[in-house]
């Protein structure tokens, strides 16, 4: 960053690179200034299906996000944990216990085990999903808010609901 503004290091779950991938989207992420998306080798590990795996090799080979990797023990050992006391599949342990251990944030769409856990080591504000990063979009003018209720038309069509009408509303509602 320009000026040595603060960055934001956020650590990309597969359910969000699935979500961007299925409304090809996958560059929003390096639209954002002032993050950084990085995404644990375990999660490229998990996305399997041939579309959105050719997106996100070309998303990492654009420079959109980065991989990156559990090398210090007690971030493999906190992965460890997390995936044998609460169940919790290799991608989202493995940005749980970096982000933990490192200060940083985390994008994901899973609910339950994943986010009460989440919050417990994170605390309040470093949990980002899918319509987070869609208002980070639309303030960022990547996009309007009328592509944001675009593309969470296609999401819905492929089983990713969201709680609230259109993101034209949510943001009247928010102010912004």
């Amino acid at each position: 960053m320009a000026g040595g503004a603060a960055v934001s290091i956020v650590l990309a779950d597969t359910s969000v690179l699935i979500n961007l991938a299925v409304v090809d989207r996958l560059d929003l992420l390096g639209a954002l200034r002032g993050f950084r998306f990085l995404v644990p080798d375990e999660v490229v590990g998990e996305v399997l299906r041939p579309h959105p795996r050719e997106l996100l090799e070309r998303a990492l080979g654009a420079g959109h996000i980065e991989t990156t990797r559990l090398e210090e023990i007690g971030v493999i050992a906190h992965f460890g944990r997390l995936r044998r006391d609460l169940g919790l599949g290799r991608g989202e342990a493995a940005c749980l216990a970096l982000a933990h251990a490192r200060g940083w944030m985390v994008a994901s769409d899973e609910k339950r085990a994943f986010r009460r856990e989440a919050r417990a080591l994170l605390g309040n504000g470093r949990l980002l999903n899918t319509p987070g990063l869609f208002i980070l979009g639309i303030r960022h003018k990547y996009w309007t808010t009328a592509d944001a209720d675009r593309a969470k038309e296609v999401l819905e069509r492929n089983r990713f609901r969201m709680r609230f009408g259109s993101f034209r509303e949510l943001m009247r509602r928010k102010g912004s």
